[in-house]
């Protein structure tokens, strides 16, 4: 039997990596992209008026021949207007975007100076005939709109009458459904909605050369600006990540049926999340921390900014071919053309319960600067005696308190274990002595 992915609910963890960058906000150290979490979906969403451009990217582990996806769509889809990607662009798209770690280096407080800042642009089974195959679909209520083979894919689109008759015609062909399908399925039906069938054809694949699976586009016009994740939830063994990066001209992308919120971001937490390379813990906490306070029904934000620029930068910024192949077709100029598009980046952790509705959006015409960005403060560690010195280290351990108190508020870790790893910079200092103590002592 196959084994079917129902909707968006692709399981992916992505491998991206970028270098050491200066940006100018501090120095770029780390980045939270998608291969932190498990069973994680990433799609991207090109929209402009009533035109989208879906790419569905999957790491889906197994046989190939096992592989299959049910995708509800809001209109026919021609040949043409499917195509195979490439997933370094979606890895790309996720580097950029991530949320980021960035450092900054206290100066020596007896030196007054002019701080100046630097800004570099981080750089399967036999088939039968075709004719048999819709008489025996027909009967069933179930009409094979089309039947395409695309790159390494064999594709069809169908359309049905009713849930029963479009289940009993899958698992008929070999496509195992899961319990609890039949309802979701007649909601999409009730909708006129149409679904998006895709399975690896073999012979296809090893022609090409590809021993894993590009991510899958698709173009339609339609006013409906939404993400099907119900019948991923079917099967689902818990939650899902799910990743959308929206590409929009004008601005922000943001969820109409549920609540859009930013992550808490631009604070000071403790230097150790570098030097014990646990900020991938820390923002998985963190995350984790925020989907319990909203009770696991709302959309994070976890990026919104102009394609044009980064700061800073995770990761260059997507060229102009780059972002075309991605979908983005009213970006023609040649790479000397800063790009006219705004992105979005979204995060939610959902399953049935909490999220009972596909997604719907809206582009806004918000284009607000926003990062899931975090800030070490290094302290300054010279010998200098000066009267701004001593002011200094009183005020980094007042810093000090406030990061641990901050980490423990945002991840649910203890006080106690982050001054531990913190080590002697945040142990408890006794009070200084008072001026006139030191006066006659000899």
């Amino acid at each position: 039997m196959k084994r079917l992915v129902f909707g968006i609910a692709f399981l992916s963890i992505v491998t991206a990596s970028a270098p050491t960058l200066l940006g100018f906000c501090g120095f770029y150290v780390s980045k939270a992209d998608t291969k932190l979490f498990n069973k994680a979906s990433q799609v991207v969403l090109v929209r402009d008026g009533d035109r989208t451009v879906m790419t569905m990217a999957n790491d889906f582990k197994g046989e190939m021949k096992e592989f299959a996806v049910v995708i509800p769509v809001p209109t026919f889809l021609k040949r043409e207007q499917i195509h195979v990607g490439e997933k370094s662009l979606v890895d790309h798209l996720d580097a950029y975007s991530a949320p980021r770690l960035v450092e900054y280096f206290d100066a020596n407080p007896c030196n007054v100076r002019t701080l100046r800042e630097y800004a570099l642009a981080a750089p399967a089974a036999r088939a039968s005939a075709p004719q048999d195959a819709m008489n025996a679909a027909k009967s069933l209520g179930v009409t094979i709109e089309a039947q395409y083979t695309v790159g390494e894919y064999d594709i069809l689109i169908l359309s049905a009458q009713q849930s029963s008759g479009l289940e009993t015609w899958l698992r008929q062909n070999g496509y195992k459904i899961p319990t609890g399908a039949s309802e979701v399925i007649s909601s999409y039906l009730k909708q006129n909605m149409r679904f998006f069938v895709a399975k690896v054809n073999l012979t296809e694949q090893a022609k090409l050369g590809f021993s894993y699976l590009r991510p899958l586009q698709v173009a339609y016009e339609s006013p409906k600006f939404m993400l099907p994740i119900r019948l991923g939830t079917v099967n689902a063994n818990g939650t899902q990540e799910l990743f959308v990066y929206a590409l929009t001209r004008k601005g922000r992308v943001e969820t109409t049926n549920y609540r859009t919120t930013k992550l808490p971001s631009d604070m000071d937490l403790p230097v150790y999340l570098k030097t014990q390379n646990e900020f991938s813990n820390f923002y998985k906490a963190m995350f984790t921390r925020q989907v319990e306070n909203e009770d696991g029904r709302t959309v994070f934000l976890e990026y919104a900014w102009d394609m044009k620029w980064c700061d800073p930068c995770a990761a260059d910024p997507l060229s102009n071919d780059e972002l075309r192949r991605l979908g983005v077709f009213w970006t023609d100029g040649g790479d000397n053309q800063a790009p006219n598009v705004f992105l979005s980046r979204l995060h939610v952790r959902y399953d049935s319960a909490h999220f009972p509705e596909d997604l719907v959006f809206q582009e806004t015409a918000d284009r607000a600067n926003f990062q899931g960005r975090y800030v070490l403060r290094h302290a300054w560690t010279g010998g200098d005696t000066c009267t701004a010195a001593a002011e200094y280290r009183r005020a980094v351990r007042d810093r000090h308190d406030r990061e641990a108190e901050r980490l423990a508020s945002l991840t649910g870790w203890t006080v106690a274990d982050i001054r531990k790893k913190m080590g002697p910079e945040a142990a408890p200092q006794p009070d200084p002595a008072a001026w006139w103590e030191k006066l006659w002592k000899k």
